[in-house]
C-alpha cells in the first residue's frame, strides 16, 4: 500500500467509529504497526488536519482540512436557531452573549433565502423560570475544562456544610433548575456533581490533568448512568 493510500485510509478510520481511537486500534484497522500510525498522524497534522490526543490516550479528528464547508438544510437551520435561542435563555452572561453573536454571524453568511428564514424562524425558546444563576465566573471554569487544568473552590452542599475542593473539571451540564459541574474530586477520590450556584472563589491550582479529560468524562458518565437522577439534588454523587 502506498503512503498516500495509507494516509487516506487513516483519515477514513478517524472519521468513522467511536472516538478517541488508540494507535493499536488504528494499526489493526490498517494492517500496520502503531509506530507507523504515530508517524502518519504527524503527517496528517502537517497537512492541516486537526487531530487531538497522543500516544496512550487515543486520537480524535477535530477538523478535516480536506472536507468543504457544509451548507444547512432548512430543518438543520431551524435546529440551530432553536438551540442558540435556548442558550440565550439558560447560559451564563458570556455564553448567552456568544449565542446571540453566533446567530448574527450565521445570518450574515447564509444565502439570502436562508438568512430571511433565520430572521423569521418558526421555532424559538422561552424560559419563564430561569435557572439559579451561578456564583462563579463560568467562562473561567469552561476554559479550565478545555485546558484540562484542575481548579479549586469553596463549596456549600445541600445540607449547608462548607468545604474546600480541588477537582479535575470534566463537563458543565445545563439542567432545568441549575447548572452543574461533573468533575473528579480530589477530596472524595471519586466523581462528583457540583451545582455552580453553590461554588465560590474559583481559582486555578496550576495542576494539569491533560490529556485525561475525555476518558475521565466517559467513566464519569457511565458512573452517573448507573445512578439515574433528575436534578443535582437527586444525584447520589452530588455534593
Amino acid at each position: 500500500m502506498s503512503r498516500t493510500a495509507r494516509l487516506f485510509q487513516l483519515m477514513q478510520a478517524l472519521r468513522s467509529g467511536q472516538s478517541p481511537r488508540t494507535s493499536v486500534q488504528l494499526a489493526q484497522d490498517l494492517g500496520v504497526s502503531p509506530r507507523t500510525v504515530h508517524r502518519d498522524i504527524d503527517a496528517l497534522r502537517g497537512l492541516g488536519a486537526v487531530i487531538d490526543g497522543e500516544a496512550g490516550f487515543g486520537f480524535t479528528l477535530i477538523e478535516d482540512a480536506t472536507l468543504p464547508p457544509l451548507g444547512f438544510k432548512d430543518e438543520e437551520l431551524e435546529a440551530l436557531v432553536l438551540g442558540l435561542r435556548e442558550v440565550e435563555q439558560i447560559g451564563d452572561p458570556a455564553l448567552s452573549s456568544a449565542a446571540s453573536q453566533a446567530l448574527k454571524k450565521l445570518q450574515g453568511r447564509l444565502p439570502a433565502r436562508q438568512s430571511h428564514r433565520l430572521s423569521h424562524a418558526v421555532l424559538t425558546a422561552t424560559r419563564f423560570v430561569q435557572p439559579v444563576p451561578p456564583s462563579i465566573d463560568v467562562s473561567a471554569l469552561r476554559q479550565a475544562t478545555w485546558d484540562e487544568q484542575s481548579v479549586g473552590f469553596g463549596y456549600t452542599d445541600v445540607h449547608g456544610s462548607e468545604t474546600e475542593r480541588s477537582v479535575d473539571p470534566l463537563s458543565i451540564v445545563y439542567m432545568d433548575r441549575s447548572s452543574v459541574l461533573i468533575a473528579w474530586c480530589h477530596l472524595r477520590r471519586d466523581f462528583r456533581v457540583f451545582r455552580l450556584d453553590r461554588m465560590r472563589d474559583l481559582a486555578l491550582t496550576g495542576q494539569s490533568f491533560r490529556p485525561r479529560r475525555i476518558p475521565l468524562l466517559r467513566d464519569a458518565l457511565a458512573h452517573l448512568r448507573a445512578q439515574p437522577f433528575k436534578t443535582a439534588e437527586d444525584c447520589k454523587s452530588a455534593d
